[in-house]
């Protein structure tokens, strides 16, 4: 793998603490200004809508500028918000950090995915892209557990101002590594608009919101999941966020590994084995150690499904995947919003803190069904696996 691939990996990195280090925070954060635990959450949903609105705006704006300094000008972004947040006096100046943060998230990652496809050979796609959101998963376990205890030791200002530093240290590294990549001649908006007329594409997308969208109900309210119902102190939420980071790269491993063979059928296993799993966690968030298992597997397989969906949209978006890739990464966030806004409202509605496993299970079997039914399209027009497959070596050098 090329080296410019650890450079895209670090800034990932950065963006991953920002994006999950909150959830372990909401309480201390809610506290601190004086508002509920559901309304706490919509620094969750705020980020995740920021992310959505921010990928297709940003990579369209872009679309004159280099890949290279494209990534260096949103890691600039990504630090602005950081710092705002680190200093706000109020929790509407919070949201605004977080929002401001977000709208880099969407186009650093949908970027980066056609620049680490481009650099390697076309049956090594899905590895490169998941060795690109190897940074993201390292950061639930390193930078997310770090963040949480400087955040509950320090402060949780403390935290967000070490991963603005974060945020410095991955725009310097794609200033190093990252080659020179300028978009390739004759690339423009409707090109890439005609991506979103492919029916695969759009079913990838909405996979995405539901299946992702399912990890998150349950993981934005973990920590008052945990306290309130496991009986786990405030402290061990820090290890249990470990455990979930540790999920999260093992299935970005397994996605990466297997989405260049199987595709498909990871899809299936993912996503049914993800509503099966947060279904039960209902019944296991009562016991300490069944939480802490159901964690770990539900960061495992909610992230199994990443690799392939992203595969997904480039392979079916042909000639023009950087919109499309940028979109999906904001339906990730998408689903991650859509899941947190309706957490909080079952916790609201006095269903207790493990409703949202129910949000998330559903979620997920949406996202199962949709995958059959994408299978199912595909086998009625046998023409389109040949022609996609016709393309796939004169597309790649698009990507340079």
């Amino acid at each position: 793998m090329p080296l410019a691939l650890l450079a895209l990996a670090v800034g990932a990195f950065g963006i991953g603490t920002t994006e999950f280090v909150v959830m372990g925070l909401l309480p201390g954060i809610a506290a601190d200004y004086g508002v509920s635990i559901p309304t706490a959450g919509l620094l969750v949903t705020g980020y995740a809508l920021g992310v959505v609105v921010g990928a297709p705006l940003l990579t369209v704006l872009g679309g004159k500028v280099s890949r290279k300094r494209m990534l260096m000008l949103l890691m600039g972004l990504f630090v602005l918000g950081n710092t705002l947040s680190a200093l706000a006096p109020s929790f509407g100046m919070m949201l605004a950090g977080r929002v401001i943060a977000s709208l880099a998230h969407g186009s650093f990652f949908g970027i980066g995915s056609v620049v680490a496809a481009g650099l390697v050979a076309p049956d090594k796609k899905a590895g490169a892209i998941a060795t690109m959101f190897t940074g993201l998963t390292v950061a639930n376990f390193v930078g997310v557990p770090l963040g949480t205890y400087i955040g509950q030791a320090v402060g949780w200002r403390a935290t967000f101002a070490g991963v603005a530093v974060l945020g410095v240290v991955g725009l310097l590294g794609i200033l190093r590594l990252v080659p020179d990549m300028p978009r390739p001649e004759g690339a423009h908006l409707r090109r890439e608009l005609k991506a979103f007329r492919n029916p695969q594409v759009l079913l990838a997308m909405a996979m995405t919101v539901l299946g992702f969208g399912g990890v998150f109900a349950a993981i934005t309210y973990i920590a008052p999941m945990m306290t309130e119902v496991a009986g786990y102190s405030e402290g061990a939420v820090t290890w249990l966020l470990v455990l979930f980071g540790v999920g999260m790269f093992l299935g970005n491993l397994l996605g990466g590994r297997y989405a260049d063979r199987a595709l498909m059928p990871l899809l299936y296993a993912a996503l049914g084995g993800l509503a099966l799993v947060l279904a039960l966690f209902t019944v296991a968030a009562h016991n300490k150690i069944l939480a802490a298992i159901a964690i770990l597997l539900v960061g495992a397989l909610g992230f199994a499904t990443v690799p392939p969906l992203q595969k997904r949209v480039l392979d079916q978006a042909h000639g023009a995947p950087t919109l499309a890739s940028a979109v999906n990464i904001g339906a990730f966030n998408l689903g991650n919003a859509l899941a947190a806004w309706l957490g909080g409202l079952v916790i609201a509605a006095g269903f207790g803190y493990t409703a949202p496993n129910w949000v998330g299970a559903a979620l997920a079997a949406a996202a199962l069904g949709l995958a059959f039914w994408s299978a199912a399209l595909e086998r009625r027009s046998p023409a389109a696996a040949p022609a996609e497959a016709a393309v796939t070596p004169a597309r790649t050098p698009v990507h340079h």
